[in-house]
């Protein structure tokens, strides 16, 4: 789980970060830079071919790994590919092979995924997608860290192909790992690869109940993230401060919050856990608006403010984690393993909807409502997702319970 989490994480933020960082490099316009987030459509779109990855089984390694391999010997050609372009003159070049490498990193995910939730157990399902997670973080640090090397002297078509090479890492675990045991056949018709696992899906009888369950978890939280480094800036706090309390001890909250996330869901399931860890994405939003209330201009403020920052969004970072281990380990929970590709990548693409609608929003609501309003009402946008689980996830139901009530 480690290593594939780390080969999932690491393609994502080469087009994300280290792309924009190379063409800054060699001076491309900040416009054009801009309209390079396109490629990253992949990624959103990716339950389109999901079917295909459900119903065709290669002929090699099996229906899991051998789409896993195919994936990831596409990403590791277009890395190498787009290290051999030169910005200033190829960036038609480019787009085409940063599309591939993100339509690769993407088919990559859909395998991983289904991987994931049919190699595991109900009970492993949570602290595996826990290590999982931490290590999809680690592989967006090291994608990022290498292309600091350009400041030593190394060609960006070096850094390229030190980035092909670490992708070997995912290569290797693949052969080495057995392919999922399923008992269930997999799709053999257009129809039941296409058709079928929208079907199963919306013929249960709370569908729609998880969908919206699906969609409002987490909505408070996405929006109260989407304004973090404003808020931090506007209370006077300099960029430096903001990488120490976001990137240092933000990042630790959240890694510390996904693996305690799911050690603590092997000892209570996921549905008690998504009661607990919903209730504390809320209060630690919630205490956002508390640090607002303490006046700035007070001695008290000046020598603690660093501290009482730190702390907040530490806690905000450590219950995010919380929830995102069990958000996770639920949808894997929804998916039929027949179906496994097919449905998480269609619930995965929905989970990215409140992060992008509900947070284009928070720009204008803090402007309206002020700093303390709009972190309580990101707060007590939370109790709709915690409502519908007295429906989807009753408070005493196991993992297995949630798995034959689909």
């Amino acid at each position: 789980m480690f290593f594939f989490g780390f080969s999932s994480g690491f393609p994502y933020f080469i087009i994300k970060d280290v792309l924009k960082l190379w063409m800054t490099d060699a001076g491309v316009d900040i416009t054009t830079i801009g309209l390079f987030a396109l490629v990253g459509m992949p990624y959103t779109l990716k339950f389109i071919w999901s079917p295909l990855m459900d119903g065709f089984v290669p002929p090699f390694l099996g229906r899991r790994r051998g789409w896993i391999l195919m994936a990831q010997i596409g990403v590791m050609i277009t890395i190498a590919a787009l290290g051999q372009c030169d910005p200033k003159q190829s960036l038609w070049w480019i787009a085409v092979f940063a599309l591939c490498l993100n339509f690769f990193g993407a088919s990559q995910d859909i395998a991983l995924d289904a991987f994931r939730r049919e190699y595991l157990t109900s009970q492993e399902l949570g602290f595996g997608t826990g290590v999982w997670m931490n290590a999809w973080r680690l592989g967006t640090f090291v994608s990022v860290g290498l292309s600091v090397l350009a400041d030593f002297d190394f060609t960006w078509q070096m850094i390229f192909f030190m980035l092909t090479a670490v992708m070997g890492i995912g290569v290797v675990t693949t052969l080495l790992v057995p392919e999922p045991r399923v008992t269930q056949p997999p799709p053999i018709s257009i129809r039941e690869a296409v058709v079928d696992p929208f079907v199963e899906f919306f013929k249960r009888n709370r569908a729609i109940l998880v969908l919206l369950f699906i969609l409002f978890y987490k909505i408070g939280d996405n929006m109260a993230s989407a304004m973090t480094i404003p808020y931090i800036m506007e209370m006077g706090f300099s960029k430096a401060q903001y990488f120490v309390m976001v990137k240092g001890i933000g990042m630790f909250g959240l890694f510390a919050g996904v693996l305690v996330g799911g050690a603590i869901m092997i000892r209570i399931g996921t549905a008690k856990s998504l009661y607990a860890f919903g209730f504390l994405q809320a209060v630690s939003t919630a205490f956002f608006a508390l640090l607002n209330m303490v006046d700035h201009g007070s001695t008290f403020w000046s020598a603690y403010s660093q501290y009482l920052l730190g702390a907040v969004v530490g806690f905000e970072f450590f219950a995010t984690g919380l929830g995102q281990a069990a958000y996770a380990t639920y949808m894997a929970i929804q998916t039929s393993k027949r179906f496994t590709a097919t449905q998480y990548a269609l619930l995965t693409s929905l989970m990215g909807v409140p992060g992008v609608f509900a947070a284009a929003l928070t720009g204008y609501m803090t402007k309206i409502f002020g700093w303390n309003l709009f972190y309580l009402f990101c707060a007590l946008a939370a109790i709709p997702g915690l409502l519908l689980l007295f429906k989807i996830a009753p408070w005493n139901a196991s993992n297995e319970t949630l798995e034959e009530g689909r």
